[in-house]
């Protein structure tokens, strides 16, 4: 049987768009995607925000493109998708990281809160996919990643509507998945634990619920972005090109327990 080749797992000449590439989960994602070899163009909430990781991706001697792209805005979407793929000339992986998990009890939910976490969680995710799914097909090529959570597959307290997009996304990846395959196009997501993120690091200050959250984990630890970063890696490779339409989940055995 022959070896398994580590260059398999690794993207040499591609152009990746991450969306909330400016911290935490996305932010590992863009330096994986570029230490792999691809360029990065970068989602950016606030573009004039300067975080550094547009000059530790040059470092690392690849392309980049910061872009102005909250993804609650269609046209934000389709002028930043325009943009990236007029500057690299194709757009080859894209992920679908940006999101939001407002905490509230089920009746102190408003209309407000209701709407905006499905306008950048589930919205943002299908419009993105869409406009980048275009420049796809004409490629007949395409990698397409999306940051699910374990909160599709389980009740959180207080994240209801968050939930809900989370599980919306996994069955939007398999409706995705399906529908381009025919063009090339692999469909995929991840669903993280709880991780060490800017987001999560107020809820995870308390150690009696650290210690809760660690509880549920069967290998008894909270993530790291760069476990999921990892993870998405692989999926955008060639290593997982008979892989489409499935959700991997990244929850250390949360949901197997």
């Amino acid at each position: 049987m022959a070896s398994q080749n580590s260059d398999e797992v690794k993207v040499p000449g591609k152009v990746a768009l991450v969306t909330g590439a400016a911290r935490g989960i996305g932010r590992a994602c863009a330096l994986a995607l570029a230490e792999a070899g691809a360029d990065i163009a970068l989602g950016l909430k606030n573009v004039k925000a300067d975080s550094g990781l547009v000059k530790e991706i040059e470092v690392l001697g690849r392309r980049v493109l910061p872009l102005q792209m909250d993804v609650s805005r269609m046209d934000e979407i389709k002028a930043a998708v325009m943009k990236a793929a007029e500057y690299f000339g194709r757009i080859d992986i894209l992920i679908n990281n940006a999101g939001i998990a407002p905490e509230n009890y089920i009746e102190n939910v408003t209309e407000a809160d209701f709407d905006y976490t499905l306008d950048v969680n589930l919205k943002g995710t299908f419009f993105t996919s869409q406009h980048v799914g275009r420049w796809m097909i004409k490629q007949q090529f395409g990698r397409i990643i999306n940051i699910s959570s374990q909160a599709g597959f389980i009740a959180l307290p207080t994240e209801s509507v968050y939930c809900m997009t989370k599980a919306g996304i996994s069955h939007l990846t398999k409706c995705f998945a399906v529908e381009w395959a025919k063009h090339n196009i692999n469909v995929n997501a991840v669903a993280p634990t709880f991780i060490y993120t800017p987001g999560t690091e107020e809820y995870l200050a308390n150690e009696e619920t650290k210690k809760m959250v660690i509880s549920k984990i069967a290998l008894g630890r909270i993530g790291d972005p760069k476990d999921v970063a990892n993870a998405v890696l692989f999926l955008a490779s060639p290593a997982a090109a008979l892989i489409t339409g499935t959700t991997l989940m990244i929850d250390g055995g949360w949901t197997a327990s």
